[in-house]
């Protein structure tokens, strides 16, 4: 569990960043915020873990090119800690962007920095009941080297390939670096209907049975529901349709 659930009004916030001047004026844009109550800093991967071991943080501001561990792999190792604090990477470079969503971080801050960005970083710091289910969160996709971002609330299905998922949206299809599993387990408004397959609910827009066979049909598309998944989809729009 964060330990942001334990930190209702401040923060106790990391700053990691090789580059001095850097990890200096991040730390300053940070402790002018009345939000937050401490800001420490580090120099490398290896520091940040020695202090967050010590004392637990709420949130790490982190860089991601660092000598020796770099900023994905120390928010790995992040992850599995007791107290996991939450992932803010701060970086000069946009293609982590895939790498950040999988691990869930909070936010992804281009350098150089300005106050309001830093600002509305922490801003999403703070747990919001809204999160999970917020339709305009984005989704990092590459492109020939070029890093896109998908709204959630565009994607009428995703199916499976092997370890990628495929995003459908009404124009095109996006491949993106994660499970199926992991998808179903992070957007609560999508629902399995076949082993290789999700669907947005809201997409839905009728829901067939023909001969003990289910289909669901989204706009101009329609997909096979399979048996051991029509209970689930059936109760989950009918109580979308519920009112509350």
């Amino acid at each position: 569990m964060s330990v942001l659930a334990e930190a209702a009004c401040s923060l106790r916030v990391l700053v990691v960043d090789d580059e001095a001047p850097a990890r200096s004026e991040l730390a300053y844009l940070l402790s002018c915020d009345t939000r937050i109550s401490s800001v420490r800093c580090a120099a490398s991967a290896a520091e940040a873990l020695e202090i967050s071991a010590a004392e637990p943080v709420d949130a790490v501001f982190c860089d991601i090119k660092m000598p020796g561990m770099d900023g994905i792999a120390l928010a790995r190792i992040l992850g599995s800690f007791a107290h996991r604090p939450q992932i803010v990477f701060v970086t000069a470079y946009d293609e982590h962007a895939v790498d950040a969503f999988e691990l869930r971080a909070v936010d992804y801050v281009m350098k150089p920095v300005r106050a309001g960005r830093v600002a509305e970083a922490v801003r999403r710091l703070y747990p919001s009941p809204d999160r999970a289910d917020d339709p305009d969160e984005t989704v990092p996709v590459e492109l020939a080297g070029v890093t896109r971002f998908v709204r959630r609330s565009q994607v009428r299905f995703v199916e499976a390939q092997g370890d990628y998922a495929r995003l459908h949206t009404a124009a095109e299809s996006h491949l993106v670096r994660m499970s199926l599993a992991t998808l179903e387990q992070r957007w609560p408004d999508f629902v399995r209907i076949h082993r290789s397959t999700l669907v947005s609910l809201a997409h839905v827009r009728e829901l067939r049975m023909d001969d003990g066979r289910c289909t669901v049909g989204l706009d101009g598309v329609e997909l096979a529901v399979s048996r051991r998944h029509t209970r689930e989809l059936r109760e989950r729009l009918m109580h979308r349709s519920s009112p509350a």
